[in-house]
């Protein structure tokens, strides 16, 4: 008999043999095609969870994989380690950040070693080293030299819990994405990157090979409207202003404009109020300042808004408009100013009905006639009350009344987007510091590339003010200005963490490389990825800051490519045994250390991948240890122990079959991310041996080429015990640098077999079928024969008896 498999002496073995001959280390000079993997870092949260393992183990399978069909594969990790969480840590249990950062690195570094990933760890990054964050301080003084990073007062999304601001995508239903807490306004001075630069080229997905949703979702983000913008005369001017400019997808509709709106924290508001108006006007700016734009700008609300007591121009038919200002119009969408058409506009109708406003149809399902409206018209019609555009189309009219505002030098036809650019200040402490000064002489000083990186203090207190750290401490704060020596002040807010996730796959190339971010000599042997998993819940974050960010970095001629990641496969997620998200509030967040120490890594990463679709995910249950586990024990057996063999070609050719047929479903299954479909054939191929071998003498050649082929398909998905068996049989270390096994046609032609169909022992019927036909799908067929059905019909099924691909006797009682 074989020993007996021992995952917990096996795994450890080859673990240390991986690290200690670095077999996963992608050799620069190797001349293999290469195929850069990567899937999303975690974040240093201080243990590996279920998640963890579900994101990372079928990537490593496809990593494995491409390496066994001749590619030389990088698969790098790392830690994104900077973030709320830490500096949390440094309030609530008195531990500094960069300890609870590093102490959990050398946890989480030990888990993931013990999962038996194929990791590059020689490429590893920790993004709050500071010999990686030098370099996102590079990144930002080269952003800031090309007009891309620059400093603006704004309305900021502001937690009262993490003390800090928010970009927009951090806010999810008015509340915090991270603590929960409600997210008011705030106008502060902030650090922007102009992604609105790359707006239609982000547009563009033609390199892609992406899941539609992501690209959708990051469409629908970036939100290109092509409009025109119109001017409206102020009746009174506000200061110098003469104006007001407003942005319309539908210019066709302007004649029947009967009210203009302005955001309340449009600068020309305290000009335009009249002083009569002047008291509510004020109670209303306050109250939308303390609204956030989620709750502002949503649809289920109830629109309100207050008169100003000012008036404007129609400059194309001449009337007189009121002004009122609204919370649903944001100062920082478009020009901060829209027109009210409430005939055609939903939003707005509910508004004139609100405030007892004219509603004046100026588009009509039929030629020439008015309908009392009780929704406003937005379908397709003619012109009415339009002036000299009545009668026609409503698509003649956009195109004729852009042209007369055009001619006029009233308006011109313009694209806007709702991407707007990337806050990244944040008033935090343990994030990359903003290589900025402000001297009195010289302004915004930018430091000198030789002064980098800007170092956090390790000895900041941290206090819930609502300012950065970096901020009370005198020594990080008082600094000489790079450009006359004079005194300066220091920047004091710190870059959001997906700055250092923006550029990360860049720095794998060359972890070490000390002459910039990237070397130029590998960057072109490398780049782009070729394949990137993580989850959609990115989409419109971190997969579009990347994109971004490449661009950027082309542009600044630091990289030749224009998108970061050529393919990309999104995981669902695994939930709780609850059904919900795990997370540490809901006290659902899974361990694996005790089913990886009872079962082994290697039973732990199928188990996780046998569970459905990956990119569907499910909730979390243990039940399917024990039968992943026997499965490994029986592969185990197979391979190991002793078989009966001879030499028969109708053996050979059984063997064959089997193995071939499993080889190409396991292949296709792979390629297309179907791990649990893969598993499902092993398993089925194991069994299938097993019967071969309990038939008799097996063809001793087609057994051990079954065998060996059974192993090398083993070894992406549980890579223990496949380079333990390999070992055993006697091959060369190691199986995971061996040619993925190909199938021969002439073996998975599926062939037709006569199933002798009998019940209660009597020939009934011969159907025809393919050879490999489950009991179940012959059941299926003879239920369907004309000779068969009326034997069965109102008889119980007692049992069946199935020889696969002779014989089906069904036994009726």
């Amino acid at each position: 008999m074989a020993d007996r498999y021992d995952p917990t002496e096996i795994e450890p073995k080859w673990q240390e043999r991986w690290e200690r001959d670095a077999l996963y280390h992608a050799d620069d000079d190797d001349p293999r095609p290469k195929w850069y993997a990567l899937t999303m870092f975690p974040y240093t949260s201080g243990n590996l969870h279920i998640g963890h393992w579900f994101a990372i183990a079928p990537s490593d399978v496809q990593a494995r994989f491409m390496r066994m069909r001749g590619h030389n594969v990088m698969f790098p990790i790392g830690f994104d380690a900077f973030g709320l969480p830490a500096e949390n840590a440094a309030l609530k249990q008195g531990i500094h950040p960069a300890k609870w950062t590093w102490d959990n690195v050398a946890t989480m570094r030990g888990q993931l070693k013990s999962m038996g990933a194929s990791f590059d760890w020689q490429r590893e990054i920790v993004t709050c080293d500071p010999a990686y964050y030098r370099w996102t301080q590079w990144w930002f003084l080269k952003l800031f030299e090309t007009g891309l990073a620059y400093r603006a007062e704004a309305p900021a999304n502001w937690c009262p819990g993490c003390q800090t601001v928010l970009a927009n995508e951090q806010v999810k239903d008015g509340a915090c994405e991270r603590c929960g807490s409600v997210v008011s306004r705030r106008s502060l001075e902030q650090w922007f990157f102009r992604i609105t630069k790359y707006a239609e080229e982000l547009l563009d997905f033609g390199k892609l090979q992406w899941p539609e949703q992501v690209m959708t979702m990051q469409r629908n983000w970036i939100g290109r409207s092509e409009g025109a913008e119109l001017s409206f005369a102020l009746e009174q001017p506000a200061g110098e202003t003469q104006e007001i400019r407003v942005f319309t997808t539908r210019p066709d509709t302007v004649y029947g404009v009967t009210f203009m709106v302005v955001a309340p924290e449009h600068p020309l508001v305290a000009a335009l109020t009249t002083p009569d108006h002047r008291a509510e006007v004020d109670a209303y700016v306050a109250a939308a300042a303390r609204a956030t734009e989620i709750d502002r700008l949503s649809t289920e609300g109830e629109k309100t808004g207050v008169f100003t007591g000012a008036y404007c121009v129609n400059r194309l038919s001449g009337n007189r408009v009121p002004i009122y200002i609204a919370d649903y119009v944001l100062y920082s969408y478009g020009t901060g100013a829209v027109m009210g058409v409430p005939a055609h506009d939903q939003r707005d109708f509910e508004f004139a009905r609100k405030y007892g406003i004219p509603i004046v149809q100026v588009i009509t399902p039929v030629k020439g006639e008015t309908q009392a409206l009780d929704a406003a018209y937005v379908e397709p019609g003619s012109m009415i009350d339009s002036g000299p555009f009545d009668g026609q189309t409503n698509a003649e009219g956009w195109q004729g009344i852009a042209d007369k505002a055009e001619r006029e030098g009233i308006g011109r036809r313009t694209i806007t987007y709702r991407l707007r650019d990337w806050l990244i200040s944040r008033q935090r402490y343990w994030g990359a510091p903003i290589p900025i000064v402000y001297c009195e002489k010289d302004g915004i000083v930018p430091l000198r590339e030789d002064q980098l990186p800007v170092l956090l203090p390790d000895d900041a207190e941290f206090l819930p003010t609502g300012q950065s750290p970096l901020a009370l401490h005198q020594g990080f704060l008082h600094t000489t200005c790079p450009k006359c020596d004079g005194p300066a002040r220091r920047e004091t807010d710190t870059m959001d963490t997906f700055m250092c996730s923006n550029w990360y796959y860049l720095r794998y190339v060359s972890p070490h490389f000390d002459g910039g971010p990237i070397d130029p000599a590998l960057a072109p042997k490398w780049l782009p990825v070729d394949q990137y998993t993580g989850g959609a819940e990115h989409a419109v974050m971190h997969l579009l800051y990347a994109r971004f960010f490449t661009k950027a970095a082309r542009d600044i001629g630091v990289v030749a490519i224009d998108e970061p990641f050529t393919r990309l496969f999104n995981q669902g997620q695994i939930m709780g045994p609850d059904g919900q998200r795990m997370s540490k509030s809901r006290g659902n967040v899974v361990a694996p250390d005790q089913q990886v120490s009872r079962y082994g890594a290697d039973a732990f990463r199928c188990y996780l991948m046998f569970l459905g679709p990956w990119d569907q995910g499910g909730p979390y249950d243990d039940s399917g240890f024990a039968g992943l586990s026997r499965w490994l024990h029986r592969a185990w057996t197979i391979a190991t122990e002793e078989t009966p063999t001879t030499r028969d070609g109708e053996s050979a050719r059984a063997v064959r079959s089997l193995a071939h047929r499993t080889i190409q479903r396991v292949t296709e299954d792979i390629e297309k991310f179907r791990f649990n479909t893969m598993l499902a054939a092993l398993m089925e191929y194991t069994n299938g041996l097993a019967r071969l071998r309990d038939a008799g003498p097996v063809d001793g050649a087609a057994w051990t080429e079954a065998i060996e082929s059974l192993i090398l398909m083993l070894a992406p998905a549980a890579p223990h015990i496949a380079e333990e068996l390999w070992e055993r049989s006697g091959h060369s270390y190691s199986v995971h640098t061996q040619a993925w096994p190909r199938w021969d046609t002439r073996y998975t032609t599926v062939e037709a077999v006569t199933i002798v169909v009998q019940v209660n022992g009597k020939l009934r019927d011969r159907i025809q079928a393919p050879t490999g036909l489950s009991e179940a799908q012959a059941m299926a067929q003879a239920m369907a024969s004309g000779k068969v059905r009326p034997f069965l019909d109102g008889k119980a099924v007692g049992r069946t008896i199935y020889v696969p691909d002779k014989l089906l006797n069904i036994v009726i009682g």
